[in-house]
This record gives structure tokens, C-alpha cells and sequence, in this order.
């Protein structure tokens, strides 16, 4: 068992700074889906477009984050993680100011680079700062605060909406993020790997190109269709670069942007595939949750707000219980049961109809809540414990891309069947063959949008039919997504299950925690090399 170190006099410091960090670029990740029936308004924006609201941030987040992991193990984490705020709080202030939904989103890549830095440099911070048991209750912080934010974006973004604007869930971040660069540049101390490799620009570009072909071509396929050449033509794109990203890391070895050497690992592997697939299933179930309270319940974004509250207490208190049972339970355990807990809380969305009552919610937020809550800061700790601590920004960034990437990836895979499903249902029904196709498929754009009542009203005599048609086509679209989202929460279930195992766990990471014991104070045969451990040492 290695030394006890002397505690960092800084740490709660850097604890607070990285908690506020995660916490606010989280809650643009989930704020905005509570604005986006009025940024459809005050823009004029498409289904596509307010995808790419949600995605451009979602996208950027995931291409940069294994950089910054990178870069800030060798010019300082302090450093980066301070330019990745700023960086974020400019580019909020930019996202308030805009003025068309291109604009937007394009800010909202900007700001998606801030947040990538922070949130892959962070855990790192963390995992330096904070030793021993302390370092449990650090990520426990971490998760809670990751959890809250998501948790709260809703309430958040309703309050802020209904008192002032939607470009007021932007603003806020302004003064929140000058307070924080103070308070880090003065409370917080500077830790690196002198033996840092260069950033792999070569490696960074390729992933870059082949992630945006790929979200690009799944945004637009509904649009162009999926058998057309541009939508085939961007699959193969990210294929081919995907291919050159593997060939260039490859021969780059240690040196490279993602260092396949960590592949090596069955956990290193399972996390990250829990992490992506399991984010895939999660975020776009709260997007379309807010869509179907704001359209078919007619609640405007306070009221919405409110109506997640359920979901609130859920995470927060998962995620705190959740923390406090790292090196205690298996990480198995922990990451597949929260998965597993997430996907049944979705399919009790199966359960609304267009005319429910808002309480018909309840069971699906507060179960969903509990699986999101708990998966945090399991998969934080899970995330660094699989390297060595030399490297714990490279594996965090790592893990954090791929967490990304499921959230970009499954917003626009769940999105682009939401938007098919509505186009099939509405284009097949008596109302829209009576309109014709060209007018119908306007109208199926419209209603996936969140403008049903708009659709309807323009409809003339057709008005009542189109709204039944409307609101047909739109729940049997809610229903598939739902089921789609909880079938990637079974899968990451499955995976966490059977691919994490504590032996592959870097050594020091087992300095601090014994494994578990049966009744007479032993270890379990069948945990002999598979037992509970907490983050890293």
C-alpha cells in the first residue's frame, strides 16, 4: 500500500472551481431543450435546425475532448482549464446575441470547445487534487453536480424563459463564468505530466471530419433520404476517415490523440461503450419528454420546468448515494444496474397519451432520474481507475468523447426516427392524402418541429382533422423514440454487466479499498479478481 500523501491545501478550492465548471456546461447541454419551442419561434427554426442547436454543442464537445485531455497533461491543467472556461463564457454571451439559428448553432460549437476542455480536464484535476477516501467524496461532488445540472436544466430554463428570454439561459453564464476565472486563477494550483506527448493534430482532424459526417448524415437523412447520394456519400465519408483516424493513431502509438493501447483493456472498452450507448438512450429522452409536455400539454417553459421536479430529486439524490457506493459495491454492479434502472424508467413513457394527465410522468422521471443519477459518478471514477495517473486526462478525455458522441449520435438517431415516424404517419392519414404530398410533408415537418397548433390553425377547413392526425402521428413517433431510447439503456446494461471487471483496474487504483467480504470476513471466491474499489489512489 503506497504512502499517505499530505492533503492539498487548494483541493476543496479546485473541487468548487471543477464542480461550477461541469455543472454549467452541463446545464446548456440539457437548459436548451426547454427553450427550443421559443427559439423556433423567435427564429424560425426547423426540426433540423433546432437538432443542430442541440447537436453542434453536443459534437464539438465530443471531437475535442481527448485534445484537451491531452494538451492539458503537458502545458498544465490549471491553465487549460482556465482558457476552457473562458473560452465558454464568450461564446454564451455570443449564443444570447444571435440572431438567426445558423448563428446559433455555430456559436454553440464554439461554446461546446470551452466545455470540452473543462469537462476532459477536470477529473484529472480531481484525481490529482484528492487522495484516498477523500477522492471518493470529490467525485461524488463531481457526479452530483453533473447529475443536478441535467436534472435542473428544465426548471432552470423555464424560470429564466418566462421572467426574460431563452437568450437568457446564455446570459446567465456570462457573470457565473467571469466569478469562477477569478476564483480559479487565485485559489487554484497548477499540476502536468512533464512527459506528455505533442497533441495529434493529424489524429484530431481525422476524428473531427469523420464525427461530423457522421451526426451530419444522420441529422439530414430524413431530409434527403436514406438511400441518396449525399446521405450515403457522408456515411462513407466518416468510414473512410474513420479508417484513416485508426491508422494514424496506430502508427502514432503512445504518441497518439487516443492511444489504442487502452483498448487493450475489456473495462477500458465496456465503459466506453456504456458510456456512449447508455448517454445515447438518456439525453434524447429528456428532449423529446420536454416536447411532449410543451405540445401536447400545452405547458408553457416554467410550467415545464416545474413538471420535471420529480426527475430533479431523483438525480440528485441517486447521485449522491450513487458516489457514496464506489469501493463499495462493484463497478458492475453500479454502471449496469443504473443503466438497467434508466432504460425501465423509459419505457413507462409508453404509458402517455396526447390528452394525459402530466402525473402519467411521474413513474418514468423518478425511475429514469435514479438510473441517470447513479451512472455519474460511478462512470467518472470507473473512467480514470483504468490507467495509470500519469495519463488519467488522456483516459478521462477518452471516456468524456465517447460519452459526447453517444449524445450527439443518439439525439440525431432518435431525432431522425421521431421526424420519419411523424412524416409516415401524418403523409398516410386520410387529412394528408387529401392535402397532397408536397403540403402533407410540410406539415409532418411542422408537427415534429413542435408547431401542431401553427399547422393546424393554417389548415382552414381541415383544421380538427389535422389536429387529430397531427397529434396521432406525433404520439405514435414519441412512443418508438421512447422505445428506441430504453432499447440503447438495455444494451448498455448488458455491456456494463459482463465487460467491467475490477482486475483490469491500474494497481494504485487498489491501494485504498478491500474487496468485498462475505459474513466471516473473506473474500468471495467469485470476486477474488473481481472485487470493489473507488477511484484511484
Amino acid at each position: 500500500m503506497s504512502a499517505e500523501r499530505a492533503p492539498s491545501p487548494t483541493r476543496w478550492w479546485t473541487l468548487g472551481i471543477v464542480a461550477l465548471g461541469s455543472f454549467m456546461l452541463m446545464l446548456d447541454l440539457s437548459v436548451v431543450s426547454i427553450a427550443l419551442p421559443q427559439i423556433h419561434e423567435s427564429l424560425g427554426s426547423s426540426f433540423a435546425d433546432l437538432q443542430w442547436v442541440f447537436d453542434a454543442y453536443a459534437l464539438t464537445l465530443a471531437i475535442f475532448l481527448v485534445a484537451a485531455g491531452s494538451l492539458a497533461d503537458r502545458i498544465g491543467r490549471k491553465k487549460l482549464f482556465q482558457v476552457g472556461f473562458a473560452v465558454f463564457t464568450v461564446a454564451s454571451l455570443a449564443c444570447g446575441l444571435a440572431d438567426g439559428a445558423n448563428a446559433l448553432s455555430w456559436f454553440r460549437a464554439i461554446q461546446g470547445v470551452g466545455a470540452a476542455v473543462m469537462f476532459a480536464v477536470g477529473p484529472a484535476m480531481l484525481s490529482h487534487e484528492f487522495h484516498g477516501k477523500e477522492r471518493a467524496t470529490a467525485f461524488t461532488a463531481f457526479g452530483a453536480a453533473v447529475g443536478l445540472a441535467v436534472a435542473t436544466g428544465p426548471l432552470i430554463g423555464g424560470s429564466l424563459i418566462n421572467s426574460l428570454s431563452w437568450r437568457w439561459i446564455f446570459y446567465i453564464n456570462v457573470p457565473v463564468g467571469v466569478i469562477a476565472l477569478v476564483i480559479g486563477a487565485l485559489r487554484v494550483r497548477e499540476s502536468r505530466n512533464p512527459k506528455a506527448h505533442p497533441t495529434d493534430w493529424a489524429g484530431l482532424a481525422t476524428f473531427s471530419v469523420a464525427l461530423a459526417a457522421l451526426v451530419y448524415a444522420t441529422i439530414r437523412g430524413p431530409v434527403e433520404g436514406w438511400k441518396s447520394a449525399t446521405t450515403l456519400g457522408l456515411y462513407a465519408a466518416s468510414a473512410v476517415f474513420l479508417a484513416l483516424f485508426v491508422f494514424i493513431e496506430k502508427r502514432l502509438g503512445e504518441r497518439a490523440m487516443i492511444d489504442l493501447a487502452f483498448f487493450r483493456s475489456p473495462t477500458f472498452i465496456g465503459i466506453s461503450l456504456v458510456a456512449m450507448i447508455g448517454n445515447a438512450g438518456a439525453l434524447p429522452s429528456v428532449f423529446f419528454e420536454t416536447s411532449y409536455i410543451e405540445n401536447m400539454l400545452h405547458v408553457d417553459a416554467w410550467g415545464t420546468g416545474l413538471r420535471f421536479l420529480p426527475l430533479t430529486g431523483a438525480m440528485f439524490v441517486a447521485g449522491a448515494l450513487g458516489g457514496g457506493l464506489i469501493g463499495k459495491v462493484p463497478f458492475r454492479i453500479l454502471l449496469g444496474g443504473s443503466t438497467l434502472v434508466m432504460a425501465v424508467g423509459i419505457l413507462f413513457l409508453n404509458m402517455t397519451e396526447a390528452d394525459s394527465k402530466w402525473t402519467v410522468l411521474i413513474p418514468a422521471l423518478v425511475i429514469s432520474g435514479f438510473g441517470m443519477g447513479a451512472f455519474n459518478p460511478a462512470r467518472a471514477a470507473l473512467a480514470i481507475g483504468v490507467t495509470e495517473p500519469a495519463k488519467s486526462g488522456v483516459a478521462s478525455g477518452i471516456n468524456e468523447t465517447f460519452q459526447q458522441v453517444g449524445i450527439a449520435v443518439g439525439i440525431a438517431a432518435v431525432g431522425a426516427y421521431f421526424q420519419h415516424s411523424v412524416a409516415d404517419d401524418f403523409t398516410g392519414s386520410a387529412v394528408g392524402q387529401q392535402m397532397g404530398d408536397d403540403a402533407a410533408n410540410e406539415a409532418a415537418h411542422g408537427i415534429s418541429a413542435g408547431g401542431l397548433d401553427a399547422v393546424a390553425q393554417a389548415a382552414g377547413p381541415l383544421r380538427d382533422k389535422v389536429l387529430v392526425a397531427g397529434q396521432d402521428a406525433f404520439m405514435n413517433a414519441f412512443h418508438g423514440a421512447m422505445t428506441f431510447s430504453a432499447i440503447l439503456g438495455f444494451v448498455a446494461a448488458v455491456i456494463g454487466f459482463t465487460m467491467l471487471r475490477t482486475k483490469d483496474l491500474h494497481a494504485s487504483a487498489l491501494s485504498t479499498v478491500p474487496p468485498d467480504l462475505d459474513e466471516d470476513g473473506q473474500v468471495r471466491p467469485d470476486d477474488a479478481t473481481d472485487v470493489a474499489v473507488g477511484a484511484p489512489a
